[in-house]
């Protein structure tokens, strides 16, 4: 069915695939200010960048594209999904730098190797950044046990940094009192929202043409048909927009319409989730702002 599916359409690829695929990145302008706030975190050598979404939204595929553009001297280490106790954290952490851990080594030991580590890349001439996926997961015991590892320094300059990405509830963990010093590290936050109609019906364009289609194989009314099942949400669209292309092609339909949505609809293929909770809108903080709220706070 899948080969049958590209030949119809006259597709090289599926356009609507669910995994993370830099060479499919539609760049919303939301999508562009989150990517801007990453290359901004790591060109002012920010201790602590934080980019925030609903599931779907991107957040894996801007990491992948932005590992694609990074210094060749920077030496990125990439956890998802980390949990675990105090010292788990460590675990994780020197695995991602493929660093052997000493046999017995207790939580000091595992600290002084990475410290070690870092100090070492910093001699160098090279950059550590250590970048979390799903980092809601890691709870606030670890995310302020992450913030004492922004201590590792040396005079003024940083020589760890840390980009967190997370679902929304990340953003209401790390404003909690017992964070606040954490937030305080944050140089800069970011949350991608849904799409808008207009933004759905461009990546649905987009995508099409990017596999090899003429971008009109998912046509207007049914393009925002999928935009309002999905509630804007892009690994939604593509999980629908790629059911409607199958049902699509199984109707020997060369252009997707709103009632081919609703037949898949009606026949139960969607799932939905209920909808993102709305957060206010926070612009980034550059590294100044921050620095003067420190002063003020010590003051």
């Amino acid at each position: 069915m899948s080969q049958f599916y590209l030949d119809h359409y006259g597709f090289s690829v599926r356009p609507f695939s669910i995994l993370p695929d830099p060479g499919m990145l539609f760049w919303s302008d939301r999508h562009k200010k989150a990517f801007a706030v990453l290359e901004y975190g790591l060109m002012t050598r920010a201790p602590l960048t934080v980019v925030t979404g609903e599931v779907g939204a991107g957040k894996t595929t801007l990491i992948q594209a932005l590992l694609r553009r990074v210094d060749p001297d920077t030496r990125i280490g990439l956890i998802s999904n980390a949990r675990g106790d105090r010292g788990d954290l460590l675990r994780w952490i020197l695995n991602a730098f493929d660093i052997a851990t000493p046999a017995g080594s207790d939580y000091v030991g595992m600290f002084q190797t990475f410290q070690d580590f870092v100090l070492s890349e910093y001699g160098a001439g090279r950059l550590v950044v250590l970048i979390f996926d799903e980092a809601q997961n890691l709870g606030a015991d670890t995310l302020e046990e992450l913030r004492m590892l922004t201590n590792i320094n040396s005079g003024t300059d940083e020589l760890l940094q840390l980009i967190l990405l997370g679902q929304p509830e990340l953003r209401e963990i790390i404003t909690r009192p017992e964070l606040r010093q954490f937030a305080q590290r944050v140089s800069a936050t970011f949350h991608l929202g849904s799409f808008d109609p207009d933004t759905t019906a461009a990546y649905i364009r987009h995508r099409l043409q990017k596999a090899g289609g003429r971008g009109d194989e998912i046509d207007a009314p049914a393009a925002a048909r999928i935009h309002a099942e999905a509630r804007g949400v892009p690994r939604m669209i593509n999980k629908i927009a790629d059911l409607a292309l199958v049902y699509g092609a199984a109707a020997d339909r060369q252009s997707v319409g709103a009632d081919i949505v609703d037949e898949l609809i009606r026949d139960g293929l969607i799932l939905t989730a209920a909808p993102e909770p709305t957060l206010p809108e926070r612009p980034a903080r550059l590294v100044l702002a921050h620095e003067q709220e420190v002063k003020r706070d010590a003051t």
